[in-house]
């Protein structure tokens, strides 16, 4: 699958009280990443179309990210099926892995607001 990727610096709004990356932080990462990498890679008829939302969401915390520190996020769909899509996100400092998510979204229609089934042009633009 393509992957896309996003580099960013941890700063002092993105800390809790014990000074590391909040859980929250996280989530909105995952999320950033995620819409980064659809909006990078779907056609404007595409995204005039269709849109994603959160079924359910997975994190993994492996090591602990601190003020200052360059992450990466990386992300790619693992798979695509019917109405439904698992997305993975890699949340990396220098290369190795510090948090590891698997969230599922489900296509909607803008037209209806209701699930689609999942194109073949749309799983063509994430393998």
């Amino acid at each position: 699958m393509k992957s896309y990727s996003q580099t960013l610096t941890v700063t002092p709004n993105d800390l809790d009280e014990l000074n590391h990356v909040n859980n929250v932080k996280y989530i909105e990462w995952v999320n950033q990443v995620a819409k980064a990498h659809w909006v990078t890679h779907a056609t404007q008829q595409i995204l005039d179309q269709y849109f994603w939302v959160l079924i359910s969401h997975h994190i993994d915390y492996k090591q602990e990210i601190v003020l200052g520190q360059t992450v990466t996020l990386n992300t790619y769909v693992k798979s695509c099926q019917g109405l439904t899509s698992i997305r993975v996100v890699e949340i990396l400092v220098d290369g190795k892995i510090c948090a590891y998510s698997e969230t599922k979204w489900c296509l909607i229609h803008t037209e209806n607001n209701k699930p689609a089934r999942i194109t073949s042009e749309i799983i063509t633009l994430f393998q």
